[in-house]
């Protein structure tokens, strides 16, 4: 019983071992709180209507996606897109129909939001 050698554990003051070569860890663009605010705002309005029923995001290294679907086994209706890369040229942002012809693209979201708004009808 005396020759077990107990597992060696990491002491509470040392260092924790860092790899040698570390690549750049890859930055995910995501929408940030106030956007994000805007996009739930709308899809909840179009929910109550009945037109959207389900959405998906998705986070890349280069863009953030939101897309809206009719049914939740459809392709995605629209897709609202933001790709910094395109800030100083075109706008980040972007709404994608479903065959891929870019609606509106711009600077702000709420100007860019505006194409998927229903128009007032009258009753």
């Amino acid at each position: 019983m005396g020759d077990i050698e107990p597992i060696s554990q990491p002491r509470w003051g040392a260092p924790s071992p860092q790899p040698a070569a570390s690549a750049p860890v890859p930055v995910k663009v995501t929408f940030d709180r106030r956007e994000l605010d805007r996009i739930l705002d709308l899809y909840g309005r179009m929910v109550a209507l009945g037109e959207w029923r389900d959405y998906a995001i998705g986070f890349q290294r280069d863009k953030a996606v939101f897309a809206i679907f009719r049914r939740a086994m459809d392709v995605p209706l629209y897709r609202i897109e933001k790709d910094p890369s395109l800030a100083r040229r075109q706008g980040m942002y972007c709404v994608v129909s479903q065959t891929g012809l870019i609606l509106k693209r711009g600077h702000e979201l709420p100007r860019v939001l505006a194409v998927l708004e229903k128009p007032l009808r009258t009753v």
